[in-house]
């Protein structure tokens, strides 16, 4: 029987009978093994099991398809009830000894864009101009768009009322126009005085045109067509009556593309004593063809994926259902809906920025059955919608556990341990738990949930694998106690990560400081007790990490954060510090952009004592940990670097990444877009993990990317600094973006390239490659060093900050007056063995100092060191110019 079910088709075994249980919502049915009969993909019909609750007991099995025979059905496990109904848990709970097969059809789970999707629907963007308030001359406007794209490829006013010459040169750019070319003619004023025969001609034979014959004094005329092609002629002429009553022509053109149908719109009139003119070019069709880097054919119309924001805003990802496409290749599908969101897909100075698309349908559905809106006690004061959904739950001790290609949606609630997918204090899933098969969730499409998306608690080697997490609450992908280890999340994607109530790192601000049951006394909150939303939150760094994208959370896109001791259940499971003393497992090839606040956090911890008098925060609110790798755990053995490996982080609001603590080291990563690239917080200097540094390797920095966002759906947008073109930009149109942050020390960059930074003092904006904490208390090491550092268009390869300056603070702080980096080889400032200094930092300076004003900073030649004065607690540091080699005092 057991190798039918792994070799075979489960519903195909002989000993199997027929169960139809009907419909009775108060039978309590007892099925030792319960599989699905596959119908088929050809089928409409669909096996739907409805139910309060399931129980998969000792030697119990539920099977829907299997490894070797995926279910190509449809096939829907329903839970319904109301959290204020005693008896329903809305629950699927796989007990000791229990076993779940569930196996979809295989679908790619996601992939990325090979093309920008644009706001609009055109594939160059959408086109618009009014005279009224971006001027335009007199007589004959002529636009002229690419046929293939709808981009306008050329524009020319011609005084057809004041030169003959012009209509003359008119004729003759009408001539030179491409067949197919589609071309709008406009008129301003009056375009008829010197319009001659010949011109008028030209315009009736190539384009069309009747009215054109008849083009009075003042008219207003509008005419879209193609060139070569009179049938495809839209026109219209208003005869004048005078400046005030004349009235406007107005046309719009609608035309066909590959990649969906775009509509062309002109106008001109004579109203309110004046002429004036609009022109526009804009997606008009509901269906638009997307490129993709990988084979979609598994995909199918009537599927519905999302695309991801590839700006700073989460809300700018966007959902769609597919369509038939007899057209499109492979890589190809074509959507349904307006796209109201630039969707950036290209590799931009090497780095790929290319946004992720994720598939939302499959063919297999758990479903939890909600009411129309939030009743009771389900949190509405933060919801407007019911948020009791449905749970999986895996205890400890269960047989035999494999889901794939499964959709999940409306499951979890705001309940502690009520979780989509959560797999509960298992232990060890895989051969070192005895398991031959290791336990592995894949090809999950988890989406509009209301409690997270993979919980793994208490539970070790466990692959989680191409699934996507969307629109969920709290923390998506989950690891609880700060004990889990080994496990494996592999080519997952996680976006739009929301607020949740369960713990206060997964609460929004106004749910920090308003839910204070939890809290000693009188205690309000911090708003840094909480802020922490996160797609990936890792709690133990001995896990593996690779090839995932975190591509939208209300904070945090993925955070390394450390329980000084197991939490929960798991309470005693390591030794005290375990969590951040361990060497990371793996970190490669992950992305993290469009988050709030960080694209990858790797610093804190969590508070792992009850609320009392002296600390009456939460428990397990974000609390202060730092992260010092050392081979077993322990600080007496060799340190053991943790390697951040291909890295790509754009559009944070913040931080591209902030790391503090012992050695973390980076290579070959990319930064760009972020308000700050990388803040390197290295404390090897002093007091911690005396002799360890944060490096950075052969990685690129980018401060202002093609990609320029949409003005729709940024909160903040402005004229970039290096070109001037508007942009969406962190924070505000002042803040100052920095490439890498230098905090604390050592911290070394070695084969790194800057590439378009930019001050702007015409925005206030102070923007650099290379900047520095703002507001800075702590201590700067003169040990901050960079080696082969390339810049390409930068403008401001370093900025020191100032009084006076938006974001910069008083600029009087210990941190903010020993600002220093070695230039090792020269290749910031041209000068070999060089410091770059603060203004304000009077102990360096000497009068040997080149002045860098423009950096607002000296480069200077002497050695320096550092020294801390401790005294009641309270730390007291400054760098210092030696006579000596001596570098540490």
């Amino acid at each position: 029987m057991t190798s039918l079910v792994l070799l075979g088709c489960p519903d195909v075994d002989p000993t199997l009978t027929p169960w139809n249980p009907g419909h009775d919502r108060n039978a309590q049915v007892v099925v030792g093994r319960l599989v699905f009969a596959d119908l088929g993909s050809t089928s409409d019909a669909e096996i739907v099991l409805r139910s309060r609750e399931v129980i998969v007991a000792s030697d119990g099995e539920f099977h829907v398809g299997s490894e070797t025979c995926p279910y190509q059905g449809k096939a829907t496990v329903s839970l319904y009830g109301r959290s204020d109904d005693q008896k329903n848990s809305k629950q699927f709970l796989v007990m000791a000894g229990g076993t779940l097969e569930i196996h979809g059809q295989h679908k790619l789970a996601w992939t990325q864009l090979t093309q920008t999707v644009p706001a609009g629907g055109l594939p160059k963007g959408t086109y618009a101009w009014d005279s009224d308030t971006m001027g335009g001359g007199r007589g004959m406007h002529v636009h002229v768009m690419d046929e293939i794209s709808g981009a306008v490829v050329d524009w020319q006013t011609f005084d057809t009322y004041g030169s003959e010459q012009n209509s003359i040169i008119l004729g003759d750019f009408i001539d030179q126009i491409p067949p197919g070319r589609i071309v709008a003619l406009i008129t301003k004023g009056d375009a008829s005085r010197k319009l001659e025969a010949t011109a008028r001609q030209k315009i009736s034979e190539a384009l069309g045109s009747i009215e054109i014959a008849s083009l009075g004094y003042r008219h207003p005329w509008v005419l879209v067509g193609v060139k070569g092609d009179p049938s495809a002629v839209v026109e219209q002429r208003i005869p004048y009556i005078d400046t005030q009553t004349t009235g406007t022509a107005a046309i719009t053109a609608t035309f066909d593309a590959f990649f969906g149908s775009f509509g062309v719109t002109a106008t001109s009139a004579w109203l309110g004593g004046r002429s004036s003119f609009t022109f526009s070019v804009e997606g008009a069709g509901s269906e638009y063809v997307i490129n993709l880097k990988d084979d979609v054919s598994s995909w199918q119309p009537g599927d519905h994926i999302v695309l991801a924001s590839t700006d700073y805003n989460m809300e700018q990802a966007e959902e769609f259902q597919l369509l038939p496409c007899q057209e499109c290749s492979s890589h190809q599908v074509k959507i349904s809906g307006q796209i109201k969101y630039t969707h950036f897909g290209e590799i931009s100075d090497e780095v790929d920025l290319r946004g992720e698309v994720g598939l939302l349908t499959r063919n297999i559905k758990f479903q939890g059955e909600v009411e129309d809106s939030c009743y009771g006690d389900n949190f509405c004061q933060y919801f407007d919608y019911d948020t009791y959904g449905g749970h999986v739950k895996i205890l400890p001790g269960f047989k035999n556990v494999h889901l794939s290609g499964i959709e999940f949606t409306r499951m979890g609630q705001q309940v502690v341990g009520s979780y989509p997918v959560h797999f509960h204090m298992t232990g060890d899933v895989d051969e070192v738990g005895g398991y031959s098969r290791p336990t592995y969730v894949r090809e999950l499409s988890i989406h509009h949930c209301f409690s997270r998306c993979v919980t793994i608690h208490g539970t070790h080697g466990l692959l989680v694998q191409d699934t996507v997490g969307y629109d969920t609450l709290g923390h998506c992908f989950f690891l609880e106690d700060g004990v889990e280890q080994r496990n494996v999340l592999d080519h997952n994607l996680g976006l739009v990560t929301r607020a949740g109530t369960l713990l206060p790192t997964d609460r929004d601000d106004n749910m920090c400081q308003t839910m204070r049951d939890a809290v000693y006394g009188d205690y309000i909150p911090e708003l840094t007790d909480c802020r922490a939303v996160t797609t990936f939150w890792i709690t133990h760094p001995n896990n593996v990490i690779t090839n995932n994208a975190a591509a939208g959370s209300l904070h945090t896109g993925i955070w390394y954060i450390f329980h000084r001791e197991p939490t929960g259940p798991s309470a005693g499971a390591l030794p005290r510090y375990h969590a951040e003393r361990s060497p990371l497992g793996q970190f490669y090839n992950n992305r993290a952009h469009s988050n709030g606040i960080d694209g990858l956090m790797i610093d804190g911890g969590v508070k792992t004592t009850q609320p009392s008098a002296t600390a009456p925060e939460e428990y397990l609110s974000r609390t202060g940990a730092r992260y010092k790798p050392h081979q077993n755990a322990d600080l007496l053995q060799p340190r053991v670097p943790a390697m951040i490996e291909g890295l790509i982080a754009f559009k944070n609001q913040d931080q591209g990444a902030w790391v503090r603590g012992g050695d973390i080291w980076f290579n070959k990563c990319a930064f760009v877009d972020n308000g700050k690239g990388l803040t390197m917080a290295s404390e090897g200097t002093f007091p911690n993990d005396v002799g360890s540094s944060q490096q950075i390797r052969n990685s690129i920095f980018i401060g202002e990317s093609e990609n320029v966002g949409t003005a729709s759906g940024s909160s903040v947008w402005g004229m970039g600094g290096v070109k001037p073109v508007a942009r969406s930009l962190p924070h505000s149109t002042t803040f100052p973006m920095r490439g890498l942050e230098i905090y604390d020390g050592p911290v070394l960059a070695e084969s790194c390239t800057f590439k378009k930074f930019a001050a702007a003092p015409e925005y206030n904006r102070w923007s650099s490659a290379i900047g520095y904490l703002l507001g800075n208390n702590w201590q700067m090491s003169p040990n901050n060093n960079v080696t082969g550092a390339k810049f390409e268009n930068v403008q401001t390869r370093v900025f020191h900050g100032g009084k006076n300056l938006p974001w910069f603070g008083t600029y009087e702080k210990d941190g903010d007056k020993s600002q220093i980096t070695h230039d090792v080889d020269g290749s910031i400032t041209g000068y070999p063995d060089s410091y770059v200094v603060g203004q304000n930092n009077y102990l360096a300076r000497n009068p040997g100092c080149v002045e860098k004003s423009e950096w607002r900073a000296f480069v200077c030649s002497e050695k320096y060191g550092q020294v801390h004065r401790s005294a009641c607690n309270t730390v007291y540091s400054s760098v210092i110019e030696l006579n000596s080699e001596t570098q540490n005092v």
